[in-house]
């Protein structure tokens, strides 16, 4: 594959030449992404147009546009005290059980998308919404009926460049580059490497599950990350239309294997353990809104 610089907030990265990125800017032409056979219905897209927004990075192309990618997530338990420590006040770690809270380990491939593939983890701890009264447990049943979440991320490593530089510079995300692969295929597996070229940091592996296929916008979910954006309070929405997907409670044949690296190091100081939830999705698309500005939590 050859590659061109390009400048993006003030740094100069490399993009595939040719690829969506070179081609659109950020500002593709709907019209000629339908034809890429890799893409499926890209109604959605049609429904929000983009628009030239000022950030903090200048003008930007938003939101941005995910047209096909691959997510495996595991939902786990943790302890409330220690989930505590590791998110700003007054974020407040959402209640599962007595003394347990939720973290979210979730491995992206995104196939085609404005700024070209590449693959993505989080480890997000699953919060409370701003203002929210009333039992944790009951706020959580109704985030998981309406299935829109909030959540803090404490980590985000990508595979490229201009990913890197576009979370962190645009959203202040801690995002850093890496090796990571996503294969959903004979099995599940997802590995993310310590470094780029390094021994492996956490591995993921699980049969095949059974997909149940939907139609294109019958279930879309929202999830609100909450953070600190040049000190000020922001939430970022991701909006997913999943097209095929599946999900399982308690699995039995799930290997996380955490061997030695950033991530198992932030796994087991948060004591993530019981896997509550594993979805893996083989189809879906995704819309990445820019930060706003909250004051939901200024009090």
């Amino acid at each position: 594959m050859e590659f061109i610089d390009v400048e993006f907030a003030g740094e100069t990265v490399q993009v595939p030449k040719g690829g969506y990125y070179d081609r659109y800017r950020s500002n593709p032409n709907l019209d000629e992404v339908a034809q890429d056979p890799a893409v499926a219905n890209i109604d959605w897209f049609r429904r929000v147009p983009k628009q030239l927004v000022q950030s903090r990075v200048g003008p930007i192309y938003a939101p941005n546009f995910y047209y096909s990618a691959r997510i495996i997530q595991v939902l786990m338990l943790a302890p409330l005290d220690k989930l505590r420590a590791a998110v700003p006040q007054p974020i407040e770690p959402l209640r599962a059980v007595p003394t347990q809270g939720l973290v979210a380990l979730t491995f992206f491939s995104y196939t085609v998308c404005d700024n070209d593939p590449y693959d993505e983890v989080s480890v997000a701890v699953v919060a409370r919404r701003p203002g929210a009264t009333g039992l944790p447990e009951l706020e959580l049943l109704d985030s998981m009926r309406r299935q829109s979440f909030h959540a803090h991320v404490l980590a985000l490593p990508v595979t490229t460049e201009i990913a890197r530089v576009r979370g962190v510079n645009g959203y202040q995300l801690p995002k850093w580059r890496t090796d990571i692969s996503v294969n959903i295929d004979q099995d599940v597996r997802a590995e993310i490497s310590n470094g780029p070229g390094g021994a492996p940091d956490l591995t993921f592996q699980a049969p095949l599950p059974k997909f149940e296929k939907v139609k294109p916008q019958s279930r879309i979910s929202t999830s609100t990350t909450v953070g600190l954006v040049d000190g000020k309070w922001h939430t970022t929405t991701v909006q997913t239309n999943t097209l095929s997907y599946a999900q399982r409670s308690f699995p039995r044949d799930v290997k996380l294997t955490r061997h030695d690296g950033p991530l198992t190091q932030l796994l087991d100081g948060l004591g993530a353990s019981t896997i509550l939830r594993l979805d893996v999705i083989e189809d879906a698309q995704l819309m990445l809104h820019l930060p706003r500005p909250t004051t939901a939590y200024d009090k």
